[in-house]
């Protein structure tokens, strides 16, 4: 590497925002730089950022989060303090982040995935079956929200905000029977143990980029550039390449009720896609193989049927 490396007295600033699973993630791609370079942990600094959507969250902890602008609350300040030169890489859930980056940015470096599974969750109930008619589920997923109302449109579905922890406090003080999180975020909390049952992907299908880290950066950082290269998993960038243009060809602000899975077998890729109506009335969904170098082509091509399929007010409440 031709770059300067970061020193203790020059270090890498890592952006992140401030909750436990997003300094295990910001942790986690500090490590892997530390190991792929041999660097001592004062080469890098981690710079916790506050978004307007951490505050609008504590405010409106009720309502939606599409009410309140939609989860690019959760990356603006970060991404502007990146920008600005501020920070100089920047740690997300890639579920999070909108499909364009603005002006100036990448997001091309993603670290390998962990369990891509939604996890149910509850202090009284073992499984999603076990839920007796009725039961108050806590969710704040559009997904979730409407795979729930097309398996099960028995149950009542409450908005359900905030971190891992918070979510745990209001399911103890009986705010909703069960809920859904990711199994990845609990394995990097190291609560895999809080997770009721894992569900299937066969039985609910995944948020795009479900259980990655992605890490974004100035296009014109080639030190950035390098380092982040040095860490990048292959096989979860194909994967994402197939899922990301699937959302990108529907409706890239992550606002609809949306499902994607893609995995590798050898050179072969498998990719399963679903929309569904917001009242879990209608589900339309795909299943296709290609060659991994046709990753993206079949998101976007399973976009496309399913957008002719679906007519123009689909997505509409």
């Amino acid at each position: 590497m031709t770059h300067d490396l970061p020193t203790p007295d020059a270090p890498l600033r890592i952006g992140t925002r401030g909750s436990p699973l997003a300094l295990a993630q910001a942790y986690e791609t500090r490590d892997r730089l530390m190991a792929a370079f041999d660097l001592e942990e004062a080469a890098f600094e981690i710079v916790v950022i506050t978004t307007s959507g951490d505050n609008r969250q504590l405010i409106d902890a009720d309502k939606p989060l599409k009410e309140l602008g939609g989860k690019g609350l959760f990356t603006k300040e970060i991404e502007e303090d990146l920008l600005a030169g501020r920070i100089d890489i920047a740690v997300h859930s890639t579920k999070d982040m909108p499909v364009e980056q603005p002006e100036g940015l990448i997001l091309d470096c993603f670290l390998p995935r962990e369990d891509v599974r939604d996890a149910f969750v509850s202090t009284k109930y073992a499984s999603l079956a076990d839920l007796p008619e009725g039961a108050r589920v806590g969710t704040s997923s559009l997904r979730r929200r409407a795979q729930l109302k097309a398996r099960r449109p028995d149950l009542e579905i409450v908005e359900f905000r905030g971190n891992v922890q918070t979510r745990m406090k209001k399911l103890e003080a009986g705010v909703a029977d069960a809920t859904f999180l990711a199994m990845a975020g609990l394995s990097r909390l190291g609560m895999a143990k809080t997770a009721s049952a894992p569900i299937a992907p066969e039985d609910m299908l995944p948020a795009v980029a479900q259980g990655t880290i992605g890490i974004e950066r100035r296009i014109d950082d080639d030190r950035a550039a390098a380092m982040l290269g040095a860490i990048h998993h292959d096989e979860t960038g194909h994967r994402l390449a197939a899922e990301r243009a699937f959302l990108a060809g529907l409706d890239g602000s992550c606002q609809t009720p949306i499902g994607a899975l893609a995995e590798l077998n050898g050179d072969q890729l498998r990719l399963r896609g679903e929309i569904l109506r917001p009242d879990g009335s209608e589900v339309i969904a795909d299943d296709v193989t290609i060659p991994v170098a046709e990753a993206a082509n079949a998101g976007r091509e399973m976009a496309r049927k399913m957008r002719a399929q679906a007519g123009p007010d689909f997505f509409e409440e």
